[in-house]
């Protein structure tokens, strides 16, 4: 008979990657004495979603995805998503400067970097489309040093590799912010992680899968957990419970078994690179370059053209290509999307893939596409390229939230979702993308949903004043702040462009 190991934790986070580690953090600031139990299931933090192969790590902040702007029937642009998403990366700025400044991180800039952001597009629709997006984004105070230009001249001066061998026929436009970062969000996890293993009261546990979750009758829950090196059982008595388990959180909601998870499931999309491997072309371009998504493309498919720095070292890729698995992990199982099909939310998965053939229709052909198709897709932003300087790589699985609406039918969502028990005692994040570069508004929402109480105290929100200076602010409608602000996290975050 197999003994089993009982403890008991005010907080367990389920997941080691960017939202455990900021929630974990956030609340040992707020409340330091808090008793933390983290599960990973892989030997290593952020290995999925979070790492920087599997992440598109612009560090969102609309001011390049084109998927947050969209045009509305009548023509006018729809600027209130982008508008929350530049406020909330704002937000994590601040938030990720104050660690710094108290040296609980060294080294930011092994986790950000300055690197312009650009749209990039082509053809009279299109270009007419950038200009309206460019005037509506005026109108707020975090887009006004964005730049517009059809200048092809211009554009080749912001990233030449863009222009060369373009024919010039077609008319071009681009807009370029020149205060876009490049955010490593593998390594700013890991740095997390490790100063929260410093400190009392915390303990994260590597191979590690969560097999079960019960609710019991005082409100507090049990979490049975195996250790997969050794077979060993552990339960864990707690408070509150974190699932910020990525494609994986769908399933451990569902076994936490709680109303409000009632009806959500998950549509899995699975993403390729192009990596470049000729170091000129690598050393010649400085930006990231978002362009359209096709018809029908999941917002994780928008193209783009991308400068990153990954383990130190500068890199090119493009994509990402989109495909299809059951998988929810890249380092799950086939039969996850199997498992995840329950009598409560068969109807809204049904309903979301009937109402979403297009996506369907686009998921098979991406993962039909030939070698030839996919230079194809990146000659139409490096005319010039050649098969022999690229090579495809595997990224991240993203499972997009499928729930109910009101009339009971599946919709089929693209952002990110926090699901949380009525009490306060466990929450989840279903979704994917603004997520890693918005995870510190996620996560303060989240306390705001489930610890009520203790968020309303003067401890509190002195604490959260300190840390993030503009809290309780939108940043748009205070513009000597936001320029003060920019200012300063640049600095500490050593930022090449500061205001």
């Amino acid at each position: 008979m197999t003994t089993q190991h009982k403890s008991e934790a005010d907080v367990v986070l389920i997941g080691a990657g960017i939202m455990s580690a900021t929630l974990g953090l956030l609340l040992k600031e707020l409340q330091p004495n808090l008793k933390i139990e983290i599960f990973e299931r892989l030997d290593i933090a952020a290995a999925e979603s979070s790492d920087a192969w599997n992440n598109a790590g612009t560090g969102h902040a609309a001011f390049c995805e084109l998927n947050y702007t969209p045009e509305k029937s009548d023509g006018s642009i729809d600027t209130s998503k982008a508008v929350k998403i530049v406020e909330a990366f704002e937000v994590s700025r601040q938030f990720w400067s104050y660690l710094v400044e108290k040296g609980l991180l060294n080294n930011p800039e092994n986790f950000i970097k300055s690197i312009p952001h650009m749209s990039f597009v082509w053809g009279e629709k299109n270009t007419k489309y950038l200009k309206k997006r460019y005037d509506a984004l005026q109108e707020f105070h975090l887009f006004k040093d964005m730049e517009y230009t059809e200048d092809a001249d211009k554009i080749k001066e912001w990233a030449p590799l863009i222009m060369e061998g373009r024919n010039g026929a077609k008319k071009v436009a681009a807009t370029s912010m020149r205060f876009g970062t490049d955010v490593n969000f593998g390594e700013l996890t890991r740095s997390i992680f490790r100063y929260l293993e410093t400190l009392e009261g915390v303990q994260l546990h590597f191979n590690h899968d969560v097999k079960k979750l019960r609710k019991y009758d005082d409100g507090t829950w049990r979490v049975r957990v195996k250790e997969l090196s050794s077979g060993a059982k552990k339960r864990v008595k707690a408070k509150f419970v974190f699932i910020g388990a990525g494609g994986g959180s769908l399933l451990l909601l569902e076994k936490a078994n709680i109303p409000e998870g009632a009806g959500f499931g998950g549509f899995p999309v699975s993403g390729q690179w192009l990596k470049c491997t000729n170091d000129e072309l690598i050393a010649k371009h400085q930006a990231k370059v978002y362009g359209k998504a096709a018809v029908g493309a999941p917002p994780m498919s928008v193209p783009h053209i991308d400068t990153r720095m990954i383990d130190g070292k500068k890199a090119l890729l493009f994509g990402p290509y989109a495909g299809f698995s059951t998988k929810f992990l890249k380092n799950g199982s086939y039969l996850d999307l199997a498992k995840s099909i329950k009598p409560g939310n068969i109807k809204p998965m049904l309903g979301a893939g009937i109402s979403n053939i297009p996506l369907t229709k686009y998921l098979i052909e991406q993962v039909l596409q030939s070698p030839e198709d996919r230079m194809k897709a990146l000659r139409e932003y490096l005319p010039d390229a050649k098969k022999e300087d690229w090579v495809l790589e595997n990224a991240g699985q993203r499972v997009q939230v499928i729930k109910k609406d009101k009339n009971g039918k599946g919709i089929l969502e693209f952002g990110t979702e926090v699901v949380n028990a009525a009490d306060g005692s466990l929450a989840v994040l279903l979704g994917a993308s603004p997520g890693a570069s918005t995870a510190v508004s996620i996560m303060l929402d989240l306390i705001g949903r489930c610890y009520k109480e203790e968020l309303a105290s003067p401890e509190w929100q002195s604490k959260l004043k300190e840390m993030i200076p503009s809290y309780g602010l939108k940043l748009n409608e205070n513009p000597q702040l936001a320029d003060e602000l920019r200012h300063k996290t640049g600095t500490i975050l050593k930022l090449k462009t500061i205001v």
